[in-house]
């Protein structure tokens, strides 16, 4: 099994952890070049009231104050949005794996116009987990991604 898959992997967890907890499902891992996972974090933005809170924010502050960020790996099950896109360019992270983009595309554009390696594997875990929670919590769905009510697609 690739580095890749098993960062992946670890990510997919902490999204599963944050669905347990009623929570929007994403999950992230930071990564050493060597593969050892540095930070977790997944989304906490129901949990804690926080709407800052995704899981690669999250995961990047669980890392604390660091001088290699230029050397690490973020792992997201999902494409990030443009805030945690903008952490990852801010941080000079110059790689990012992501599980998937079919129900949110993020700012890919955006990592890679920086220069940002980014890893697709298409995880079928994660477009399922994605979205049986759009279809299930549309309106925290929207609400996550900045969708105002007018026009909210909960309905």
């Amino acid at each position: 099994m690739s580095h890749d898959q098993i960062l992946l992997d670890a990510a997919y967890e902490q999204a599963l952890k944050s669905a347990s907890e009623g929570g929007i499902p994403i999950g992230s891992v930071l990564a050493a070049p060597d593969g050892t996972i540095i930070a977790r974090g997944h989304n906490l933005r129901v949990q804690s009231g926080d709407t800052t809170a995704h899981a690669e924010t999250v995961c990047i502050r669980n890392a604390g104050r660091r001088r290699d960020w230029h050397t690490l790996t973020l792992a997201s099950t999902l494409s990030p949005c443009a805030m945690c896109t903008g952490t990852a360019v801010l941080h000079r992270i110059p790689r990012v794996i992501i599980g998937e983009h079919e129900t949110f595309m993020g700012r890919e554009d955006w990592l890679k116009a920086e220069g940002v390696e980014v890893v697709l594997l298409n995880d079928q875990r994660c477009i399922d987990l994605m979205r049986k929670f759009v279809a299930e919590r549309p309106e925290l769905w929207d609400e996550d991604i900045g969708v105002p009510p007018s026009e909210c697609t909960c309905e």
